[in-house]
């Protein structure tokens, strides 16, 4: 059976799209279930992580949002994702209407363990406000998610099925921000510090880090600076120190769990995330005999990919346009990927767990060195710091000691920003961090229209509301459609 690792070994959810709103699955505590035990609160627990990936936000959430980047080049059945002159057409419809389908769906079953969880006898206080918790971040994480690509979306805090809290109209921002964090506080308080090897359950930190992108994206810079910056000092993570390219494997490909995992997807060796396969021919050492067509390629005529440093490693690492074959000989790539991913891929030694991050430390450097720069109106000392000590480990530098590579003090407010963001772009290439990072800072449009040579236009900004929503809300009318749609 395949499975993907969180603490426990979950079953993946390997569908392709369907009715999945209205479900009843085979896999979760039916909600009309009255739960007695720890066991069946756990159980329903678990039915909300495996939600965390399917098939279908592989599909969606990592070909889709990547697509969305200054760097990236859209092929085959995702072609049409990359017309940014024009509205999404139909054909991107189905994709789009399944990351809404499994957020709700991880929604919908986060709430059957928030209604049901406080009714269990025979579990300790602490066991239950643990597993709230997690139930508490999970419905957190996904209407976050919600916001980022398709703006105010319907609040669903109860059990929903049939009749039961379908309509609902289109809540305001603002509402879903007090949601969100009113969720993290309680996630905040009661998950625990530790999650041991269980990299893929939510921790105390991974509600701090999600906090921090929270308030970085409502631009409450203190905010976001405290709650990241909570996560560096609380010693419990270090950044993996590298000396060559490949070493960034040690966060990406690894037997157990590295350093700086706050929050990660692990797959054994059989399971291969299924968004690997459309990025490696067939032949190579990252695809074992899957034949897909390209997807998504690098595009290296990009000013993102040409301005990048030959001598910073993440480049070498996240890019190739060569490999070894089985037989020992060189192959170099020529014609339609003739430059290709190298992040997610299968490891050749065939020991690594695939790993997939969702918060590592890397990204709590930066955030406090954006979010403390942009709250004191010039960089800080400390913010400098952490940016440099990210820059640093790129180069194969001491990420704590002084370098060449350092950016200087001095700069300006602005300037620092988009040094952060630039930074961002290269530590986070293909982690579904690029197209959140340029919208909300407003440079999506400049970056993606001067990379893919066509104007992007206002409407792309947000993902059109699935029509099923809108034919099966009725609290929905076409008047709360995004623009364009």
């Amino acid at each position: 059976m395949k499975k993907l690792i969180f603490s426990f070994l979950i079953v993946v959810v390997a569908s392709s799209c369907g009715d999945l709103l209205d479900e009843t699955p085979k896999d979760f505590i039916s909600p009309q279930n009255f739960y007695e035990t720890e066991k069946d609160l756990e159980a329903a627990l678990s039915g909300v992580y495996q939600t965390m990936w399917v098939r279908d936000l592989q599909c969606t959430y990592y070909n889709y949002i990547n697509l969305h980047t200054d760097y990236a080049s859209a092929r085959g059945s995702y072609t049409s994702v990359g017309n940014f002159d024009k509205v999404l057409g139909s054909d991107t419809y189905d994709r789009l209407n399944s990351f809404w389908r499994y957020h709700y769906m991880r929604i919908n079953r986060a709430n059957v363990v928030l209604e049901r969880g406080p009714q269990v006898g025979n579990i300790a206080e602490n066991v239950r406000d643990r597993i709230l918790a997690e139930a508490h971040f999970l419905r957190a994480f996904s209407y976050f998610q919600l916001l980022r690509y398709w703006g105010p979306v319907p609040l669903r805090t109860v059990e929903f099925s049939g009749e039961r809290a379908i309509d609902v109209p289109r809540a305001t921002k603002g509402e879903v921000y007090d949601l969100i964090l009113s969720d993290l506080a309680i996630a905040d308080r009661d998950l625990p510090k530790d999650v041991g090897s269980a990299t893929g359950r939510a921790s105390k930190w991974a509600a701090k880090m999600l906090m921090a992108q929270v308030y970085l994206d409502m631009e409450d810079w203190p905010a976001a600076a405290e709650k990241a910056d909570e996560v560096i000092k609380s010693n419990k993570y270090s950044l993996v120190t590298v000396g060559q390219a490949d070493d960034y494997y040690k966060i990406f490909a690894v037997k157990t769990f590295s350093s700086e995992e706050i929050m990660s997807y692990h797959f054994s060796q059989n399971v291969k995330p299924t968004f690997q396969e459309w990025y490696h021919g067939q032949g190579t050492p990252y695809n074992r005999g899957v034949t897909r067509g390209f997807t998504n390629l690098p595009n290296p005529e990009t000013p993102f990919i040409q301005d990048w440093d030959e001598n910073d490693l993440r480049k070498g690492f996240n890019l190739y346009s060569s490999y070894m074959d089985d037989n020992g000989t060189m192959v170099h790539l020529t014609g339609v990927g003739s430059t290709r991913y190298k992040k997610f891929i299968k490891d050749p030694s065939g020991d690594a767990l695939y790993i997939i991050p969702i918060y590592r430390l890397a990204e709590a450097y930066l955030m406090y060195a954006e979010a403390s720069c942009m709250a004191n109106g010039s960089p800080t000392t400390l913010g400098l710091e952490r940016l440099n000590a990210t820059k640093r480990r790129a180069y194969g530098y001491s990420p704590d000691v002084v370098s060449p590579v350092d950016f200087p003090a001095g700069m300006g407010r602005d300037d620092f920003r988009d040094a952060v963001i630039q930074e961002r772009g290269y530590e986070f290439f293909m982690e579904s961090l690029r197209w959140w990072d340029l919208k909300r800072t407003g440079k999506a449009q400049e970056r993606i229209t001067e990379a893919s040579g066509k104007t992007f236009i206002d409407h792309r900004l947000l993902f059109p509301i699935p029509q099923p929503e809108m034919e099966t809300n009725k609290a929905i009318t076409q008047a709360d459609q995004n623009p364009g749609y």
